[in-house]
């Protein structure tokens, strides 16, 4: 099926282009934890060997970024890091990297007597330096609180499409212009409607494409081919990430199912016209990364994945979030949410939070809130 891709700009990342017409690149992030440099390099050569085009790697201390490092000689992936809260480790991981994200609604943590613009001139002078492309990367969990401010609390779009294009204004009158952006959510139709305003409005520049927190496979699989053939089908995309929860020795799976859905969609072999059922039990669940506290939090998601068949009938959403990064908003949204921490489990029913268990004890919790849930829309 011949589809006519957006006119995105070229932009250059290590060794691969996207963008202006070449290939859709897949790419997933390291679930290990980063100062453990050998298991960090094993994943991120299993990972490039698999066929990733970019891995990313989450740094959030200067022992994060001493041991990039090292791993940067052990690889011959192209890396991606992925900065948080702060923003000032661009300067010490840029040499080490081929892409720099930054998360507009992060900019708000660190040095809050600095403007969002200042920083942001601050990433762009020190990937310009370094030759590093950029991700300004746009989530449904952690909006810009200034836009999310201006608009009611259902319309989680209009926040996101307003922030990348500010963002994207910004850096572009900065001369800078080697920058994709990407805007997530968790809802697949949210994701399709978002990320197509934004290509109508700047069909320029190039775009990642994901659901973020799309859970376990299969479902989580399903949910991102939805969103990957209505916008690729429309020429919306230049690289993707399939986010899954997954064992570590299993994260490579993420870059199979991403080729496979690219190569089905350019095959002809779409299944949309399919909508996402938003009138059954939707699970989301945050890919396994190295910001995951316990890791006993994928076992639980598939836990609380089996532990809920029984109420698959019912318009109920569980969040199951396993670090402090997605945690808090995506947990805000969901009708129950478990944000998994180093020994406790915080339980949320939306943003009321109802406690602190251990991870042998929440499932008969969140049983019992889900028991409470149903009864209520009987």
């Amino acid at each position: 099926m011949k589809i006519r891709r957006n006119p995105t700009r070229p932009v250059n990342i290590g060794s691969i282009t996207i963008g202006d017409g070449h290939p859709i690149a897949v790419q997933s992030m390291t679930a290990t934890k980063t100062q453990n440099i050998d298991a960090t390099v094993e994943q991120a050569e299993a990972l490039h060997a698999r066929g990733a085009g970019v891995v990313r790697i989450a740094v959030d201390s200067d022992k994060d970024a001493e041991a990039l490092a090292e791993i940067r000689k052990q690889t011959q992936a192209n890396l991606a890091v992925d900065l948080q809260e702060n923003f000032r480790l661009a300067e010490k991981v840029a040499p080490h990297v081929d892409k720099i994200r930054y998360n507009p609604g992060h900019l708000y943590h660190h040095a809050r007597e600095l403007t969002w613009q200042e920083k942001v001139r601050y990433l762009i002078d020190i990937a310009g330096s370094n030759e590093c492309a950029v991700r300004i990367g746009v989530n449904c969990g952690s909006v810009d609180p200034a836009k999310k401010e201006k608009y009611d609390h259902d319309d989680s779009i209009t926040p996101m499409l307003e922030s990348a294009l500010e963002h994207c204004e910004l850096v572009d009158s900065l001369g800078f212009h080697n920058f994709v952006v990407s805007l997530k959510d968790s809802d697949p139709s949210k994701v399709v409607q978002v990320n197509t305003l934004f290509a109508e409005k700047r069909p320029d520049v190039a775009l990642h494409l994901g659901v973020t927190e799309a859970g376990m496979p299969p479902d989580g699989i399903i949910k991102t081919r939805i969103a990957f053939e209505q916008l690729i089908g429309k020429g919306i995309g230049d690289t993707v990430r399939v986010s899954l929860t997954l064992p570590n020795p299993r994260k490579p799976e993420e870059i199979d199912a991403g080729k496979q859905i690219v190569e089905d969609i350019h095959a002809g072999r779409v299944r949309s016209v399919v909508k996402f059922d938003d009138s059954k039990l939707n699970i989301i669940s945050c890919p396994s990364c190295s910001r995951v506290e316990n890791e006993a939090f994928i076992d639980l998601a598939a836990k609380v994945k089996e532990m809920t068949t029984f109420a698959q009938e019912y318009s109920i959403t569980i969040a199951v979030m396993g670090c402090r990064v997605n945690g808090p908003g995506e947990t805000d949204d969901a009708d129950l949410g478990l944000w998994c921490g180093p020994a406790k489990v915080n339980l949320k029913r939306g943003p009321e939070a109802l406690g602190a268990f251990g991870y042998d004890e929440i499932l008969p919790k969140l049983k019992q809130e889900l028991d409470d849930l149903i009864a209520a829309k009987q």
